[in-house]
């Protein structure tokens, strides 16, 4: 009996004993604490703010998962005196030309080789061979009969020569009003050659007559470059032009169709209708221009024909301004780049060449650098 009783008590100890261990072994091992439940932020009454399940207030959707908000709308300022206000630009790329034909000039006597030095600087700025000799034969009689030698006197007589070559007389408004008797918009087609900037003119063009207060739809016919319709709905964006498209390589007479359509039924005043850029020695190409000029006027008149060029081209740029003058009815031109060259004369070559008025000049690279083309002002900032 008595070893039984040491038994069962030798038995209790060993279990007691291990369920000391146990417990020790436990609060041995490292804690690890639950991760802490998402805050609930309930709304206090009265503050007006939307609850979600539970009366948890919502949080709000990320800034990936709203809507992008719509581009303000720019007002670009108005034409009149844009030429004014970027002459300054303008005279720095032309003193070699202006400064050069005054310093000449106001020689106490001028020589043959003087006279052909100022030939040699009206032909260097691309004022053409033919030109330039008529300009130094009148000079030369007219310094020979009054003897003008003033510095005042020569700006004057120079300035008055280089207007008439440019041709103070020619027509140089833009047709962009609509239609009195139909009612139909004005459309102006944009054409040149690849790199002259065509794309960017025709959206600074929208920018301008915007900022004369006229509505404006944009065709982007250049079908062969994604990016360029791309480019031209931005332009017409941050002045609240549509931009009407197509599908890449699809038909741009098919896009300029459409364009002047949708320009109709919203009763705007202009359409301009951006072509995309070709070799003008490329015949398919240029036969496709005369194409998208057909198409439209089988609904409205195309009112003009805006042909771009680069004036850093100089002479070959007239090359390019024949073919397409052959291809489709060149009305006026925009002489792009301008700030960047001293090639002014440029503005009397292609004028003679073609017969038709330089219209527009871009002087640089902002948003409101393209600007109406004024013979006097243009002169004043070549002569300084």
């Amino acid at each position: 009996m008595e070893y039984l009783i040491l038994g069962i008590a030798l038995l209790v100890i060993i279990a007691v004993g291990g369920t000391v261990a146990l417990l020790r072994s436990r609060s041995d091992a490292p804690t690890i604490e639950a991760p802490p439940e998402t805050p609930q932020i309930t709304k206090p009454s009265g503050t007006g703010e939307d609850l979600g399940e539970g009366g948890v207030v919502t949080a709000p959707e990320p800034p990936s998962a709203q809507a992008p908000a719509a581009p303000e709308i720019e007002v670009p300022p108005p034409s009149a005196g844009r030429l004014q206000r970027l002459r300054a630009r303008l005279a720095r790329s032309q003193s070699t030309l202006g400064q050069g034909l005054l310093a000449l000039l106001s020689r106490d006597a001028l020589t043959d080789d003087d006279w052909d030095e100022i030939e040699d600087i009206l032909i260097t700025a691309d004022v053409g061979v033919a030109p330039s000799r008529m300009i130094v034969d009148e000079l030369r009689t007219r310094v020979r009969v009054d003897g003008k030698r003033t510095p005042e006197e020569v700006r004057a007589l120079l300035r008055e020569q280089l207007i008439a070559q440019i041709g103070p007389d020619m027509p140089r408004g833009l047709k962009v009003d609509r239609h009195g008797g139909s009612g139909n918009p004005a459309v102006v087609m944009v054409v040149g050659v690849n790199g002259t900037g065509k794309t960017t003119t025709t959206g600074k063009l929208a920018r301008v007559l915007v900022g004369d207060g006229k509505t404006v739809v944009l065709g982007a016919a250049d079908t062969f470059r994604a990016a360029a319709a791309d480019q031209l709905a931005t332009w017409g964006e941050r002045v609240g032009a549509h931009t009407v498209r197509g599908p890449e390589g699809g038909d741009p007479a098919s896009v300029a169709f459409e364009a002047v359509k949708e320009g109709i039924a919203e009763g705007v005043d202009t359409v301009i209708v951006d072509t995309a850029g070709r070799l003008h020695t490329k015949v398919g190409l240029m036969d496709e221009l005369g194409k998208v000029k057909r198409v439209i006027e089988k609904q409205a008149t195309v009112d003009e024909v805006l042909l771009v060029l680069d004036a850093t081209t100089g002479q070959n740029g007239l090359t390019q301004a024949r073919v397409f003058a052959e291809a489709v009815n060149i009305t006026g031109i925009a002489l792009t780049k301008m700030d960047g060259t001293a090639k002014g004369g440029i503005v009397i070559a292609v004028q003679r060449e073609l017969g038709v008025p330089v219209k527009l000049v871009g002087l640089g690279e902002g948003p409101d650098d393209l600007a109406p083309f004024e013979p006097g002002a243009f002169v004043d900032a070549i002569l300084g």
